[in-house]
């Protein structure tokens, strides 16, 4: 892969995993209880945690407030997007003061990770800052980037690259927790208690719901009129109009399991993510100066600087 290429081939992925890597910490879509691993009963058992005798509502509510207080959690995820993409993201991550923490991201399929081989790789480190997403490449990609082996991403920078989604991805970086996902369900208007199910040998209450994309974003962000009448044209343009969300929600209240899932032009999305060991310590260091790249000088050397 020539030098150039090699560039810009890293700077879509690393566009594309900031987005997907930080759905496994806030909000996303999609139904089905996603695998093989839980086993459900009638909804009509006594439930797990805030499920038990209240409305499907009032629990939720309780589970919204005991997740978000947490502060920081262990993830594991896994993401595909149709014939593009299909990856795993496992580490940790805290949202008590910004959006801090590392994934490791590892491509297991789709167009991407093709890609990503012809680069001499199919992981890289992801880091999370309060102010800042940095991404690291593999030695290909620092050969084309001056030695850089990290991609330093500023989330105001996100604002001028994308329009309304761009501006949209900016307010969910700076905002993203897991309880994104509960109040995303609140705030549908079609939530219902599936029932009880057991989570990786835990006790939970399975709850459903199906959400409007653009009103996803008018609900859950601080976007103008104007941006998010662009990411509405946008979504409508990438096919992206519905989602469903199933989240479950352990004795404690607190989120252990989302599954999301939609339809967009380039086939089916869908992601699954696990949340465990609530209150873990979150250390995340900023990469060594000398050994980063910012995204904004990367792509006005290829001539792509941002956009009005």
């Amino acid at each position: 892969m020539k030098g150039t290429n090699v560039r810009r081939a890293g700077l879509s992925i690393v566009a594309v995993t900031l987005l997907t890597g930080v759905t496994a910490c806030s909000a996303g879509g999609s139904g089905g209880s996603g695998g093989g691993e839980e086993s459900s009963s009638s909804s009509s058992s006594s439930g797990a945690g805030a499920g038990t005798g209240v409305s499907p509502i009032a629990a939720l509510r309780t589970a919204e407030k005991s997740t978000d207080g947490a502060d920081s959690a262990k993830v594991e995820s896994t993401t595909t997007m149709g014939s593009v993409m299909a990856m795993t993201a496992d580490g940790s991550l805290g949202w008590g003061d910004g959006l801090t923490g590392t994934l490791t991201i590892t491509y297991t399929g789709g167009t991407m990770a093709d890609t990503m081989r012809q680069m001499g790789t199919t992981s890289m480190e992801a880091r999370y800052l309060p102010d800042a997403y940095y991404a690291r490449m593999g030695d290909a990609f620092a050969e084309q980037a001056g030695g850089k082996h990290w991609i330093k991403y500023p989330y105001e920078a996100l604002e001028t690259l994308g329009g309304g989604s761009g501006a949209y991805l900016k307010d969910q970086m700076e905002n993203s927790t897991p309880n994104q996902s509960v109040k995303l369900l609140l705030a549908s208007g079609d939530v219902r208690r599936v029932g009880e199910e057991k989570v990786r040998g835990e006790r939970t209450t399975h709850y459903s719901g199906t959400v409007e994309v653009a009103d996803l974003a008018t609900r859950n962000s601080s976007l103008s009129e104007s941006q998010l009448a662009d990411l509405k044209e946008q979504l409508e343009q990438a096919g992206v109009t519905t989602e469903t969300v199933d989240i479950w929600v352990d004795d404690e209240n607190l989120l252990v399991k989302k599954v999301e899932k939609g339809q967009s032009a380039n086939g089916t999305y869908s992601q699954t993510a696990y949340y465990s060991d609530y209150g873990t310590p979150v250390d995340t260091e900023v990469p060594p100066v000398a050994d980063t790249a910012d995204f904004s000088e990367l792509l006005q050397q290829q001539g792509a600087g941002p956009t009005s």
